[in-house]
């Protein structure tokens, strides 16, 4: 999967970003990671509320800076997102991880989000964030194996006031 690479979002690819965008909204799926639920119909704004997020302005009370790069192949088709969070939060420290990441529905099940989890950590890597911290939904075995193909150990689960196990993965980041 050498021809996959992580991008920074970017204008030229606003017309792919909308199909990909598209598509999850047509699934009828929850939007992961959270940022692609942002409405990109106004694309440029969109892309400077990120880049504000990433240097840690006007971020929303409780927020931590973050980071959001696109998974492209070789024809710049975008297979999956990913939202690095530069710190933990108490929230993210229970529930949110320093990593979220999806692939689009059409393109699961053929590895990419193993490769973009991969990825992800250069990318936390070049953030200094040597301890990374993953979680997933414990039904969530797809996901659990890509985290554990990564490295993930487990830690200890947290369970939401809706019932819903968080599972929590650290992944040694050197």
């Amino acid at each position: 999967m050498s021809h996959l690479k992580l991008v920074e979002p970017q204008m030229g690819l606003e017309k792919e970003y909308l199909s990909f965008y598209q598509e999850w909204k047509d699934s009828g799926e929850s939007m992961v990671p959270w940022v692609i639920s942002k409405d990109p119909r106004e694309f440029q704004r969109m892309l400077e509320d990120l880049e504000r997020h990433q240097h840690g302005i006007d971020l929303p009370e409780g927020w931590v800076p973050d980071s959001t790069f696109w998974l492209v192949n070789e024809q710049d088709r975008i297979l999956g997102a990913v939202n690095i969070r530069h710190q933990l939060s108490p929230y993210l420290l229970q529930a949110g991880g320093h990593i979220g990441y999806g692939i689009r529905p059409s393109e699961r099940g053929k590895g990419y989000a193993a490769t973009m989890l991969k990825l992800s950590l250069i990318e936390a890597k070049k953030l200094g964030i040597l301890k990374v911290l993953v979680v997933c939904d414990a039904d969530n075995t797809a996901s659990e194996k890509t985290i554990l193909h990564n490295g993930g150990r487990r830690d200890s689960d947290f369970t939401q006031q809706d019932g819903n196990v968080i599972r929590r993965y650290w992944i040694i980041n050197e």
